[in-house]
């Protein structure tokens, strides 16, 4: 995950050092140490731009590059102690009697503290720094690769090739016939991810299409008008002008295709930028009344800018035509085979292809004239391993990676950690990413906002897919399962998921998930000191089986002890009964979930000493009688799940100084009004001014100024 360092590094820069310097004057002067480190990080990322791209090419890059993420990850870590301790100076300075500040705070105790910390500041500069030093010349010099397909693409295709897409065609093909369209010229974008046989569609129907003029141009990533007009006039058997002028070659291409009725295909067309679409669609829209354009592309949001009518979203083949299309690759007929046991094999490996003919055709040709017990073998044990390790597959769903930003690449690996076919909640996945860190702030937009973008253009692009809204307009979608093979490959060693069938966990591994099968600490193949890495330990369960109390929090204990650095904890559905007291040791923490966990009764008071946290999600918590009376000192508490939580009777007081709170489920007003000195009171509502959601007020009734 060569990407993950560049978001890390912009988080540090843009973040982390900023909060700092903001600090120094009531921490102590670490700020030349910090100008310093800001130096080498920020002359460093620009050498990563280059680093990225080189990362799977090169063995040497890649060891560089791992190394220096351990180094941006520990000065994040040195950073973060730094800021959340003068967050707990000033809550401390703000609510305490001012003794007993200057009793905390004494002079020895601020020299000491100013000490540890330009000593862990220095450390991890003259580490970075290091790397600075011994820089890899080559990722200066080496040049910026294009990123679309190496081979370009041309219209003949065999029709015995094609299976299974006669519907498809037929809906292209009454596209491309109707002449009742309102536009002179209509555009019609087939969109689908890599693989799925865009391309061989715009054949089939180009093969068998009646036009004037037939023009095929493959665009790729350099949507460049004066490239694409050049390509159009040779395929319409016109010499260029001998001048290569844009104004020359318009005329040309206007002149041609004014008088005659054309059919255009643009195909593997990447983004386009609206202003260079519109520069192109002018040139084309003098064609005869009739004249059509087809678009081949990944990304829905091309299909939204060149569109005159609904695209064609290309769907995976059925299980007939993969089954029929796997035999043809492996040199067998299906009425010609007459041991119904590799019929029943190939079905069992069909079905586990996803309906890409990409990967039916890969998986085809590595049968091809294979025994029967070689079938067998090969459906058991090397099915599971073929995305990820062919060429020919993964290479062509990186080309859609390769096109992401680096804040989209590591957002998009993060989502490994979760199981196939797991039905992602939008909301959940946004307050993840930002409590990793992995949003780019931004002083005009809510993180949240930013990270909604985020969501929004992995859904555009087809990583993620069956995008559906609820009531509340959050929204839920899934991951096609080749899509979940290449996060899982390019987060590499930096997730762990149990079940994946890993046996341990690499020692740079920094996100783990776990199902409900999974007995946490108990089943962790990991030791003391690689755990102490770790920042992320989340619950993708959706049941969660019995497991003994005393067992659960024994682990639990030894989980907080270990993971010191955690900044996810998910809990969800996991019986927890009892939070440990030691839970505030997770000073790093940003998002705790606790859902689901319907014995738990209250949580510790110390866990209002975790500063950093974010997200508190007590979602359907039963049996939740109370919230700690201080929760007003987690002044960084973004969301608040309560909703569920039937035997909540009221909030504590001081819940409207929580001026961070973007989404508070349920404001609770209480009934017996003997609590009048522990509970909020409605006009702490003003003080909630970036609230957004839904919110529900409960217990109206029983307040007199309401």
């Amino acid at each position: 995950m060569a990407e993950a360092i560049i978001s890390i590094a912009g988080s540090i820069l843009a973040n982390l050092i900023t909060q700092a310097l903001e600090k120094d004057g009531e921490l102590g002067g670490v700020k030349d140490q910090l100008r310093l480190l800001e130096d080498a990080i920020s002359t460093l990322r620009v050498v990563l731009e280059h680093a990225e791209e080189q990362y799977y090419q090169s063995p040497q890059i890649k060891d560089w590059v791992v190394q220096l993420k351990d180094a941006f990850y520990e000065a994040q870590d040195v950073l973060e102690e730094f800021n959340i301790r003068a967050m707990r100076r000033e809550l401390r300075g703000h609510n305490e009697m001012m003794k007993a500040v200057r009793t905390f705070f004494s002079c020895s105790k601020q020299l000491a503290f100013k000490k540890k910390m330009i000593d862990k500041v220095r450390v991890v500069r003259v580490r970075i720094e290091a790397f600075k030093a011994n820089n890899i010349p080559t990722l200066k010099e080496h040049p910026k690769k294009e990123l679309g397909n190496s081979e370009e693409t041309h219209s003949f295709i065999r029709k015995e090739d094609i299976k299974g897409r006669e519907d498809d065609k037929e809906r292209v093909m009454k596209f491309l016939q109707d002449s009742n369209m309102e536009e002179n010229v209509s555009i019609l974008p087939i969109v689908g991810i890599g693989g799925l046989g865009k391309t061989a569609l715009a054949k089939y129907v180009y093969g068998d299409s009646k036009f004037d003029l037939k023009m095929w141009v493959c665009v790729s990533t350099d949507f460049d008008v004066k490239k694409i007009v050049k390509k159009m006039l040779a395929c319409a058997n016109e010499k260029e002008p001998t001048e290569d002028t844009m104004e020359l070659l318009q005329r040309k291409l206007r002149k041609k295709i004014d008088k005659e009725k054309y059919l255009l295909v643009l195909d593997n067309v990447w983004s386009i930028e609206k202003a260079k679409w519109l520069s192109l669609k002018t040139l084309l829209e003098g064609g005869p009344r009739g004249s059509k354009i087809l678009i081949t592309t990944r990304e829905s949001l091309v299909a939204e800018i060149t569109g005159t009518t609904q695209p064609h979203l290309l769907k995976g083949l059925s299980e007939s035509a993969s089954l029929d299309l796997l035999m043809q690759m492996a040199g067998q007929k299906i009425e010609e085979i007459q041991d119904s046991d590799i019929i029943a094999i190939g079905e069992e490996i069909v079905r586990k292809c996803s309906g890409v003919p990409l990967v039916v055709r890969t998986v085809g040709s590595l049968l091809f004239k294979k025994s029967k017990p070689e079938w067998l073998y090969f459906k058991d044990h090397e099915l599971p391993k073929v995305s990820q390790r062919n060429d020919s597959i993964i290479s062509v769903l990186r080309l859609s990676y390769g096109h992401l930003p680096s804040h989209l690449k590591q957002c998009f690996a993060f989502c490994s950690l979760f199981p196939k076919d797991y039905e992602m909640d939008k909301q959940k996945l946004v307050n993840l990413w930002v409590a990793e860190g992995f949003i780019q702030s931004d002083e005009s937009q809510h993180l949240e906002d930013i990270g909604h973008g985020y969501f929004m253009d992995l859904l555009w692009k087809n990583f993620f897919q069956d995008y559906k809204k609820d009531p509340s307009n959050e929204g839920t979608c899934n991951m096609h399962d080749l899509m979940h093979d290449l996060a899982c490959s390019v987060a590499g060693n930096e997730c762990w998921a149990a079940g994946d069938g890993t046996k341990s966990i690499h020692e740079r591994t920094r996100h783990i998930s776990y199902g409900s099968t999974f007995n946490l600490m108990g089943g962790l193949p990991i030791s003391h000191s690689k755990a102490s890495a770790l920042r992320t330990f989340l619950s993708t369960t959706r049941y969660w089986e019995e497991i003994k109390q005393r067992e659960l929090e024994a682990n639990l204990q030894k989980l907080i002890k270990s993971f010191k650095r955690l900044r996810i904890l998910g809990l969800h559905g996991t019986k927890v009964e009892k939070v440990p007291r030691s839970i505030h040791k997770l000073k790093h923490l940003t998002y705790l979930d606790l859902s689901n966990n319907n014995t738990l009764k209250r949580l510790p008071n110390s866990i209002t000493r975790l500063q950093s946290l974010q997200t508190l999600n007590l979602h359907c918590c039963y049996a939740l009688e109370e919230l700690p009376s201080d929760i007003r000192k987690l002044v960084s508490l973004r969301n608040l799940y309560i909703d569920g939580c039937h035997k909540l009777s009221y909030l504590p007081r001081g819940i409207g100084e929580l001026s961070s709170l973007q989404r508070l489920t349920h404001f609770i007003l209480p009934k017996d009004r003997a609590h009048a000195k522990n509970y909020c009171k409605l006009g702490e509502l003003k003080g909630l001014n970036n609230i957004r959601g839904q919110l529900s007020i409960e217990n109206l009734g029983y307040i007199t100024n309401a």
